[in-house]
């Protein structure tokens, strides 16, 4: 395991009365990718918002082994953070915002680049009021990376991006954890999180119910063996009348384990004079392995 650059331990939050985070644990890699993936309500802003102390709150927080506490977080000026919404200045435009939020030596090739990579130059030096809101997105993205952080923590970075926005944006965070910088990622678009995310917390009604990885958690679940036919239809009809759980669609599409034997379902078809002329192996999806985890876990 590469060094932790930021542990939480036992960390409890209450909104009121109500608890909202109950002994959160888990750490963060350095230089990798983790996905922070939960139902809505489950407590992923308000694990974001207590590591950058924007709450109160009871427990340990130590970032690069050096404690952060809600009244003294100096360590936080190597933490870049888009929580929710950006905060935009209407009448500002993207460029001053930028220099705005830039601190000490930050060069102005290095905005310029931030610019480019995010395909922001049509409209930088427009003022903000006028932004879509993908384009309010991608400003606050930026501020986030101004300052060169070590940790960058993005909560639902994708709302509001179109397809090419999004590739942009996995572009940049792929770019900035090969020059070594860490992130922690909320979103509730999972085949996007599945593209980026090495290591994944999964969350619950307050608790971390799993820290993994997007391997180990994508192998523990459901397989399936995908067949391209002579004759799919009525392929499909032969399994299930064998007894095989086919996935209703138009693919005959085969829930299994990794470990199944194939030449089972081959012999079932030849007899029946249908070709195979192609087989794969999928495992389950990045949202179907979450649901099924947490079905597991209430």
């Amino acid at each position: 395991m590469k060094d932790e650059i930021l542990v939480v331990k036992n960390v409890n939050n209450f909104f009121g009365r109500k608890q909202v985070l109950k002994n959160v644990s888990f750490s963060l890699s350095s230089g990798r990718i983790t996905g922070l993936v939960g139902a809505n309500g489950a407590g992923k802003t308000t694990i974001m918002k207590t590591i950058l102390s924007l709450t109160p709150y009871a427990g340990q927080i130590m970032f690069e082994g050096q404690p952060s506490t809600f009244n003294d977080h100096p360590l936080l000026n190597d933490i870049g953070a888009l929580i929710e919404y950006p905060s935009i200045y209407p009448f500002m435009t993207g460029m001053e915002h930028l220099r705005l939020f830039a601190r000490g030596k930050v060069q102005s090739t290095g905005i310029q680049s931030l610019i480019h990579m995010l395909n922001m130059e049509g409209y930088i030096n427009s003022a903000a009021r006028g932004y879509s809101l993908g384009m309010r997105q991608k400003l606050g993205v930026a501020m986030a990376f101004v300052n060169n952080p070590k940790l960058v923590i993005l909560d639902e970075p994708m709302n509001g991006l179109d397809p090419q926005s999004n590739k942009e944006l996995r572009d940049l965070i792929i770019d900035q954890r090969n020059r070594g910088v860490s992130f922690l990622i909320s979103s509730h678009i999972l085949s996007e999180l599945q593209k980026l995310a090495e290591d994944l917390i999964i969350v619950d009604q307050g608790k971390v119910v799993r820290q993994t990885t997007m391997k180990n958690l994508l192998e523990a679940n459901n397989h399936f063996i995908v067949l391209n036919t002579s004759d799919d239809k009525k392929a499909q009809e032969i399994l299930i009348a064998a007894g095989y759980y086919l996935v209703s669609g138009e693919k005959v599409r085969i829930k299994t384990d990794a470990n199944f034997d194939i030449a089972e379902i081959l012999t079932n078809l030849i007899s029946e004079n249908i070709a195979v002329h192609d087989v794969k192996h999928e495992d389950e999806d990045l949202e179907g392995s979450v649901l099924e985890l947490l079905n597991t876990a209430n």
